[in-house]
Order: C-alpha cells, then sequence, then structure tokens
C-alpha cells in the first residue's frame, strides 16, 4: 500500500522572530518520532560561528550543489548561501512530515513543487525583534533598524498560511507550534509539562 505523502511546512519569518527556538522546541518534544523530520539546512558559514547546526559548506561547492541538483531550495540572504538537502524529497514520499526554516522568498518555488505545503509564519512585535537582535550582538544598530523594516515587507498569506506571535512565554508558543505541524499529542505532553 503506497503512503500517503508527507507535509512541508515551512517555517518562515524575520530573522529574530525566534524560528529556531520554535523548531528546537519541536524537535524537543517529538522526540525519537519517525513522522517528522528536521533536516539540517546547508549554509555558506562556519561550523562555529554561531546559530542553529548547520553543514557548513564553501561558495565554490555550494554552486556545485545547485548544478548537481543536490539541493531542494536554495536562497541567498545576509551574505549567506542557504540549501535545503534534495533528500527532503524522499522523506515526503515517505509519508514523514518535514519541518524547514526557509527564506520567506522560496516560498512561491515551494507551492509550485512541493505540495502539500504548509507556512507557519513567526512574528513577533518591532520592538520585540529589535531587542532580540540586540542581544544577540550579530548586527549594527542600522542593520537591526533595516532588520525591523524588511520583516513587514513580505508578508505572505493565502489558505496555507498560518500566523503564530512568539513574542510571549516560549513554551506557550512551542504549544501552538506542535499543534501547527499536526502533533497534538506531543503538543499536550508539552503543554502539561
Amino acid at each position: 500500500m503506497p503512503h500517503q505523502r508527507g507535509t512541508l511546512y515551512l517555517v518562515v519569518g524575520p530573522s529574530g522572530a525566534g524560528k529556531d527556538s520554535l523548531i528546537d522546541g519541536a524537535k524537543a518534544a517529538l522526540g525519537t518520532d519517525e513522522h517528522y523530520i528536521f533536516p539540517r539546512r546547508y549554509i555558506t558559514r562556519p561550523a562555529n560561528a554561531g546559530g542553529e547546526s548547520h553543514i557548513p559548506v564553501g561558495n565554490d561547492m555550494f554552486s556545485t550543489m545547485v548544478e548537481r541538483g543536490d539541493l531542494l531550495l536554495h536562497w541567498h540572504a545576509h551574505n549567506l548561501r542557504y540549501g535545503v538537502p534534495a533528500s527532503v524529497s524522499e522523506h515526503l514520499a515517505q509519508g514523514r512530515n518535514v519541518v524547514l526554516n526557509v527564506s520567506r522568498t522560496v516560498v512561491e518555488d515551494a507551492r509550485a513543487k512541493l505540495t502539500p505545503v504548509k507556512i507557519i509564519y513567526i512574528t513577533v512585535s518591532d520592538e520585540i525583534l529589535a531587542e532580540r537582535l540586540r542581544n544577540r550582538g550579530r548586527e549594527s544598530k542600522s542593520d537591526i533598524a533595516k532588520r525591523v523594516a524588511r520583516a513587514r515587507e513580505y508578508l505572505i498569506t493565502g489558505d496555507d498560511v498560518l500566523m503564530i506571535d512568539n513574542g510571549g512565554e516560549l513554551n506557550h508558543s512551542t504549544t501552538i507550534f506542535l499543534q501547527a505541524i499536526g502533533a497534538y499529542d506531543a503538543a499536550q505532553k508539552y503543554k502539561i509539562s
């Protein structure tokens, strides 16, 4: 009997909204649940640069990977290149749900070729976003102002979009995030713990 195709959950929103924190919380709550995959991204950033656990790759190798078709989705942001492994297609075909942090710029491409797709749009107020960016200490004051302004430029809409405000307690937002990816049992346990 063929598998029902898995759902691709694209987690989008401005840098500093807490996408990685919600994904990390969901990973911890789901543990070894084989129905959910959280693939690491290829990024042209050193492994020790901080932030998410990723697969570091140089610019030349990244270009080669694009040419060979090793990446399902890829984009350029903030002087870095990001890529999603092509193996994501296999997981979806085998009925697994895949949760990915991606740029809002690749949503239309993903919608066109990877249905079913659900977009989880993470938001916070401008004040919280600016504070989080200041606290992580990677951006200058002018860069923070640009990122906050850019956060309002790319609003994604559609029946496949769910907005989550991550400006409050992380545990509350993580519970809502788990529900958004269809992990209701894990969300209930997470809420209770």
